[in-house]
């Protein structure tokens, strides 16, 4: 069995927290593992599993990398999908690529975002799942719904069975409708998990998207590999038709089955949905980092970078990050889009960008910006180097707080020790390399005309980026 981990997710609806550059999959909201490594640690005592496949966004390729090291994943297969288009393209591509060794494995087809509480149901239902994927059936997991919830769509099955043929996939429905099924008690809720043998998805996806199936196959081709991704064909992934896997096959095909599955399982697709997640205090709130509250019911409370103090509220989320604050009602928190795409509108960075951003070398933190300056805090994992490059508009000086800098400066190399000192004077080509066997932290202060990070041009570059 080869777990498919579906990755390409921009988790919006969690913003601030959660933002295109960091989509919800890649945080710690629950413990000491991000979302993606916890769908990857839950399948640990399932056996004769292989290592997994990840299909996941181009801009996250460096975050997956490394979330799969700090779990020991190393032998994981990372695909890069270069524009989305949906799930049924994502799967496709896998179920080929699983195929490559000549071999027909079953495919456990999971998002990188879910949460799952009781895991030893979570592994019975998988089982269960395997033996009717061998038999050539496509097996979706139905949640058994505690509430007739309006934000999920519903599977439709054909009697109350624990494996039973799907009748129908049905749209998020209105509260009247989704009562009426909750008291049916055989529509499920659609948890967009799946197993299948490779070779029965591939059969049916050339039955009923072959177009789709064509351009798969030409991506993955002309694929290229890339230090340890796989890279597809750009050209001929964008000009694969885009559909979810339910609209390409699972609606059309006769190989359907469904199987209930209560587990306490989520999408965490909204802050309402984190919230009721999460354990709660005697007045059900949850509290998160540094935050004092008196006379708070209902809420949930979120402090990443400072004290957070609230008083006298009920049915609030609040949530602090060094950038933004987002305060909002419970009964409106789905509509967090609508200020994630006015913060588009104004072209603000803050609606797909954290104040920290990662690297594939580590991470900078914008300290603080003005007119003609910007103050970072760059941290180099041991053995890194940032790429070769030069600024036209701006100069960098560079103090080095812990670790020794190897400092490239025009045709000299130096290195600089803690708390000592470097310039890089504009139009000069530099780079900064970690020699040692501890994190470099420096602050980098820039001043000039202009502090884009488009005015960055690579001479030369370990991670292959433009």
């Amino acid at each position: 069995m080869i777990p498919v981990i579906m990755s390409g997710g921009s988790g919006t609806r969690l913003w601030p927290l959660s933002r295109k550059n960091k989509p919800k999959q890649f945080l710690n909201l629950f413990g000491d593992y991000s979302l993606f490594q916890e769908t990857l640690t839950r399948l640990s005592g399932l056996e004769k599993l292989e290592p997994p496949i990840i299909v996941c966004n181009e801009d996250h390729r460096f975050m997956v990398a490394e979330q799969l090291q700090e779990i020991a994943f190393d032998e994981a297969e990372i695909i890069l999908e270069p524009c989305a288009r949906n799930t049924a393209p994502a799967i496709a591509i896998a179920a080929l690529q699983a195929q490559s060794q000549g071999d027909d494995p079953v495919m456990l087809v999971l998002a990188a975002d879910h949460v799952i509480h009781d895991r030893k149901a979570f592994h019975d239902a998988i089982s269960q799942a395997e033996v009717a994927a061998q038999q050539g059936q496509l097996v979706t997991f139905g949640i058994i719904p505690d509430s007739p919830h309006t934000g999920y769509g519903y599977i439709e099955a054909q009697d109350k069975a624990s494996l039973s043929k799907v009748t129908a996939f049905v749209e998020k429905p209105n509260r009247d409708l989704a009562e009426q099924y909750m008291i049916s008690g055989r529509y499920y809720w659609n948890s967009g998990m799946f197993m299948f043998k490779a070779s029965t998805i591939l059969q049916e996806l050339e039955r009923f998207a072959p177009e789709m199936l064509a351009s798969c196959k030409k991506a993955l081709k002309d694929a290229n590999s890339d230090l340890d991704f796989i890279r597809l064909d750009q050209a001929k992934f964008e000009a694969c038709p885009s559909d979810s896997l339910d609209y390409a096959v699972m609606e059309k095909t006769d190989k359907a089955v469904v199987i209930p599955l209560a587990a306490g399982w989520s999408d965490v697709g909204s802050w309402c949905s984190l919230w009721e997640n999460h354990d709660k205090d005697a007045d059900n709130n949850v509290i998160v980092g540094d935050v004092v509250i008196d006379n708070v019911r209902n809420s949930y409370i979120h402090s990443e970078h400072r004290l957070v103090s609230v008083l006298g509220v009920d049915n609030l989320i609040v949530v602090e990050t060094p950038d933004a604050v987002m305060i909002a009602n419970k009964d409106h928190a789905e509509d967090i889009k609508t200020i994630v795409s006015k913060l588009q509108d104004s072209d603000r960075d803050e609606a797909t960008s954290h104040r920290k951003c990662y690297r594939p070398w580590g991470h900078y933190d914008a300290i603080d910006t003005g007119e003609r300056f910007q103050v970072k805090r760059i941290s180099v994992n041991p053995g890194a180097s940032l790429s070769l490059q030069l600024h036209h508009h701006r100069a960098e000086h560079w103090v080095v707080v812990t670790g020794t800098a190897q400092v490239t400066c025009g045709e000299t190399v130096t290195l600089v020790s803690e708390n000592e000192s470097t310039f890089i004077p504009l139009g000069t080509k530099h780079r900064l390399h970690n020699p040692g066997r501890v994190p470099l932290e420096i602050i980098e202060i820039q001043s000039g005309s202009y502090l884009g990070e488009d005015d960055i041009v690579r001479l030369e570059d370990h991670y292959n980026r433009d």
